[in-house]
C-alpha cells in the first residue's frame, strides 16, 4: 500500500508542474519548486531534510552544466553574430537542398553526438540549426528534431557514453559487440524519430514563441564574412578537443601526458578553448574590438538566468523523489515480475526513468536489479540486454528531466508543445530500438 500511496502523490506532484505552468501562468522555477515541497511533505521526508535534498539536486546538475550552458552560449552568440552560423548554414543548403536538411541535421547530431555529452552537442549544434532555420524560412521542429534524435540516441545505447558504460560493466557485456548493435540499432530509430516524426509534426504544431537564448542576428556585413571553413572548424573545435581523449585512450601514453589530455578534453576546458578561438577567428579577426565582444558576451548570459533556474528545480524533484524512496517501490515491485530478462531491464529502466527523470539513473538503477536476476539464467544475450535496459532509460521524458527544459529553452517551445514534440520523440526512440532488440533476440 505504501508503493502506491508514492506513485499518487507522484502523480499529484507531476500534476501541479502542468497545470502550474500551462493553467495557473506560473514560472516553471515556482512550479516545480511547490510540486517538490509538496511530494516531501506528503512523502513523509524529515523538513530538516527536505531543504537539504532540494540544495543536493539543485547542486549536483548545476555543478556540471553551468560551464557548459555558458560557454555553449557564447560560441552560439558568437557564431550567429559573426555570420559563421550563417555561413554553415548556406553551406547546407547548397549542399543538401530545402527537402533533404532535415536527413542532413540528424547525421550531424548522429555523429557528433558520440563522442559528445546530449547537453553539450545540443548547445553546438541548436546555433546552426537557428541559423538555417532562418535562412529556409522553414518550422523550427523540422530542423531542431532530427539533431535532438541524433544526440539523444547516442547518449542513451552508444558506448562510450556513461550510462551505456556502467550497464556494460554490470551485466559483463563485451562493449564491442554492445557498440555493433547499438550502431546498428541507433539509426532506423533516430530516422523514425528524427526526419520521419519531425516531418510528420511539423505540419501540425508551429511553435508560438521564438527561442531567447540564441538568435541569428548578423550584424556584420558581407564582406566581413567569416569562411565556410573556419565557420566549421570552430563548430568541430570542442569535438576534436573531446575526441582526443579517446583517441589517448587507444594508446599507452606516458601518464602526464593522458592528464593533460584528458584535462584539455574535458567538456569545460573543450568549450572554454574554442570561446578564445571564436574571439579571435570570428571577432578581432574581422573588426570588432574587446568592448562589442565584452557587450555580446553579456547579451549571451542574459537569458541563461531563467534556463539554470528551471533545470536546477527540476533536478530538485528527481533527487527528492530518489530520497523518498519512489525509485525503490518501482525497483521492489519490478523485481517481483515474471518477464523475460529483455522485457524486464526494458520495463524497469523505463518506470525508473518516468519516476526520476534521469536516463542515466534509470539504466544503471535498472541494470543493477536485473543483473543479479539473469545471473541465475542461461542464453541471455547480455549485449541486447544493455541495449534494452538503454532504450527503456530514453522513453517519456517530463518535467523531472533535465533535458525536457533545456529543449523547451533551447527551442522556444511551451510545455505543451515540448511534451507534443520531445516527449514523444524520445518515446519513439524507446520503442523503436526495444522493437529490434526483441526481432533480433529471437534470432541471436
Amino acid at each position: 500500500m505504501h508503493d502506491i500511496y508514492l506513485f499518487s502523490i507522484t502523480i499529484v506532484a507531476i500534476a501541479i508542474v502542468i497545470l502550474g505552468v500551462s493553467w495557473w501562468k506560473w514560472h516553471a522555477y515556482l512550479s516545480l519548486s511547490v510540486a517538490t515541497i509538496f511530494l516531501a511533505v506528503f512523502a513523509g521526508m524529515p523538513f530538516g531534510k527536505i531543504t537539504t535534498a532540494f540544495e543536493t539536486g539543485v547542486g549536483g546538475v548545476l555543478g556540471h552544466l553551468v560551464g557548459i550552458l555558458a560557454l555553449g552560449t557564447i560560441l552560439g552568440k558568437m557564431m550567429s553574430t559573426s555570420g559563421a552560423g550563417m555561413q554553415i548554414a548556406n553551406f547546407f543548403v547548397e549542399r543538401f537542398g530545402a527537402k533533404r536538411l532535415p536527413w542532413a541535421m540528424f547525421f550531424s547530431g548522429l555523429i557528433i553526438g558520440i563522442p559528445v555529452f546530449f547537453e553539450v552537442g545540443l548547445v553546438i549544434l541548436l546555433p546552426i540549426v537557428l541559423s538555417i532555420q532562418k535562412t529556409v524560412k522553414k518550422n523550427i521542429l523540422l530542423l531542431g528534431l532530427p539533431v535532438l534524435a541524433g544526440l539523444s540516441i547516442t547518449h542513451g545505447i552508444i558506448p562510450p557514453h556513461p550510462g551505456a558504460m556502467t550497464a556494460i560493466g554490470i551485466y559483463n557485456a563485451n562493449v564491442s559487440e554492445v557498440l555493433l548493435y547499438s550502431l546498428c540499432f541507433a539509426l532506423p530509430a533516430g530516422i523514425v524519430a528524427g526526419p520521419l516524426f519531425s516531418k510528420f509534426i511539423s505540419k501540425r504544431i508551429t511553435p508560438k514563441n521564438e527561442p531567447d537564448l540564441m538568435r541569428p542576428d548578423v550584424i556584420k556585413d558581407n564582406e566581413k564574412l567569416p569562411s565556410a571553413g573556419v565557420s566549421f572548424f570552430i563548430v568541430f573545435l570542442p569535438i576534436i578537443l573531446m575526441l582526443l581523449t579517446m583517441i589517448a585512450a587507444l594508446f599507452k601514453l606516458p601518464s602526464g601526458l593522458t592528464s593533460i589530455i584528458d584535462f584539455i578534453g574535458s567538456p569545460l576546458i573543450a568549450l572554454l578553448i574554442s570561446v578564445f578561438v571564436a574571439y579571435i577567428l570570428l571577432g578581432f579577426r574581422l573588426g570588432l574590438n574587446a568592448e562589442i565582444i565584452r557587450g555580446l558576451t553579456d547579451d549571451s548570459m542574459k537569458p541563461l538566468a531563467s534556463i539554470i533556474l528551471i533545470i536546477g528545480a527540476g533536478e530538485a524533484f528527481k533527487q527528492i523523489l530518489i530520497d523518498t524512496g519512489v525509485a525503490t517501490a518501482i525497483a521492489n515491485l519490478s523485481g517481483q515480475m515474471n518477464l523475460s530478462p529483455i522485457v524486464m531491464s526494458f520495463l524497469v529502466a523505463g518506470l525508473i526513468r518516468v519516476a526520476t527523470g534521469s536516463a542515466t539513473v534509470a539504466l544503471t538503477t535498472a541494470a543493477g536489479i536485473v543483473a543479479p536476476i539473469v545471473e541465475q539464467m542461461t542464453g541471455v544475450n547480455t549485449a541486447l540486454l544493455v541495449i534494452a535496459t538503454g532504450a527503456g532509460s530514453l522513453m517519456l521524458s517530463h518535467v523531472n528531466d533535465a533535458g525536457f527544459w533545456l529543449v523547451k529553452e533551447y527551442m522556444g517551445l511551451t510545455v505543451k508543445e515540448t511534451f507534443k514534440t520531445w516527449t514523444v520523440l524520445e518515446t519513439l526512440l524507446s520503442f523503436s530500438v526495444f522493437i529490434m532488440v526483441l526481432i533480433v533476440d529471437i534470432f541471436v
